[in-house]
Order: structure tokens, then C-alpha cells, then sequence
């Protein structure tokens, strides 16, 4: 079954790049009809789906986050990474990286990053 840990800073100051990085073990990156994302919960508030990398590389992001996100992945290392740029206190949030496949109907999720933007 595919396990998902997100790492990266919990602290982040405003104006700086967030970066947080989803290691994948029990399954590749590279299969296809499989779908990386990540997705944050601001305290008090639902979930925000904020963008994905697909199987193939292709990307996709929240209309709202686009202009300052990004999606990238080392499929030598089973890895896909989140770059939220202009971090400010709005962003703060638990961080989660998450993986659906519609072919096989299968969600999988990491257990969170909290990340604080400070100051």
C-alpha cells in the first residue's frame, strides 16, 4: 500500500519560498493513472486541494495558489515537492501530500506537516 510522509520546515518567515517535500514508498510516482498532490487545512477552516503532479509529469493547480505555486518531482528519489513562493500568515496550515488513482479508486494520504509562517 502506498505510504506518503511530507518533510520539510515548520517555520517559515513571511515573504519566503514554502517548501515542503512528499516521500512515497510502496508504490512509484511514475505509475501510471496515479495522481501526487497536496492539499492544506488552515486552522479553523476545510481542506484546500491546492495542485497535483500526474504520473506523466503534467501538473495542475488551484486557480487561486497558481501564480505562486509549484509541483515538481525527482522520480529518482520517489519524490514529488511542493514551492509555495511569497509565504504570508494566511498560509499557514497543516500540510498534507496525497495520491489518488482513479483506475484503482485508491487515496492515500501523509499524516500532515504543520507549517507556521511567523513573525
Amino acid at each position: 500500500q502506498v505510504q506518503l510522509t511530507e518533510s520539510g520546515p515548520g517555520l517559515v518567515k513571511p515573504s519566503q519560498t514554502l517548501s515542503l517535500t512528499c516521500t512515497v514508498s510502496g508504490g512509484s510516482i511514475t505509475t501510471s493513472y496515479y495522481y501526487w498532490g497536496w492539499i492544506r487545512q488552515p486552522p479553523g477552516k476545510g481542506l484546500e486541494w491546492m495542485g497535483y503532479i500526474a504520473y506523466d509529469g503534467n501538473t495542475g493547480y488551484s486557480p487561486s495558489l497558481k501564480s505562486r505555486t509549484s509541483i515538481s518531482r525527482d522520480t529518482s528519489k520517489n519524490q514529488f515537492s511542493l514551492q509555495l513562493s511569497s509565504a504570508a500568515p494566511e498560509d499557514a496550515a497543516v500540510y498534507y501530500c496525497a495520491s489518488t488513482s482513479p483506475i484503482s479508486a485508491s487515496d492515500s494520504w501523509g499524516r500532515g506537516n504543520q507549517v507556521t509562517v511567523c513573525s
